[in-house]
């Protein structure tokens, strides 16, 4: 658990560092820097979504998973789960700039999506080798900073989605490495980059995806390649 842990400290630092001195910067610096991180995160995505073999998978978990999503309404869920947070985090204070559940959201996917989380966290968890998730959190501390500047707090609280996930796949990293082969984790990864692209078009404000409604596809594409193996297809 060291690396994950590192990689809490590094984004809270970052996250209330961004929120104490980001609403001191003009409104048009800090849409500049929303900007530049919804290219930088559009790209990203692009560069994790080209790691497929076969974007049919991709294309089918998305769909599958979008469907799912909507069906047991994820994006509500974790809409609630933000304002639940919000609510008790500014008890007493003055109304928020309503972007507290935006910054949450969108932090915690930019933060657990990409082969850097599901490869640490097996590394860390098998031989105590945080080495890989050092250097993300090094790169999530700094977004982290970027994201509260325009976000605010909810960026901070994306923490806890980094210790429920990652953690838990650092504890069950013996069992996570004898399921997922390297074309499972590739596909997952492939998908993992349509939600970021989908993030960078909100940061830039082209389209609203509710992102969240795709989170299945996650668990989806390494489940297609599953059986595309076990039926020789792959």
């Amino acid at each position: 658990m060291t690396g994950t842990l590192l990689n809490i400290a590094t984004v809270l630092a970052g996250g209330l560092a961004g929120t104490a001195f980001g609403a001191r910067l003009p409104e048009r610096v800090r849409e500049t820097v929303l900007h530049g991180l919804g290219l930088v995160t559009l790209a990203v995505g692009i560069h994790l979504t080209l790691q497929t073999k076969n974007i049919l998978i991709v294309m089918g978990s998305v769909l599958v998973g979008g469907l799912l999503g909507e069906w047991w309404r994820l994006e509500d869920h974790l809409q609630t789960a933000g304002k639940w947070l919000e609510a008790r985090v500014q008890r007493g204070r003055p109304a928020g700039t309503g972007t507290f559940v935006q910054g949450f959201v969108t932090a915690s996917l930019v933060f657990c999506v990409g082969p850097m989380t599901v490869l640490g966290s097996i590394q860390d968890g098998l031989s105590g080798d945080y080495r890989l998730l050092a250097i993300k959190s090094l790169l999530d501390g700094f977004a982290a900073l970027a994201f509260a500047s325009s976000l605010g707090l909810g960026v901070v609280f994306s923490v806890l989605t980094i210790l429920v996930y990652q953690g838990g796949l650092t504890l069950l990293a013996a069992q996570v490495q004898q399921v997922l082969t390297q074309p499972m984790i590739a596909e997952m990864t492939a998908t993992g980059g349509v939600l970021i692209m989908a993030i960078g078009l909100l940061l830039l404000e082209i389209k609203r995806v509710r992102v969240g409604n795709f989170l299945p596809a996650i668990a989806i594409a390494p489940l297609v390649v599953a059986v595309l193996e076990a039926a020789g297809w792959m």
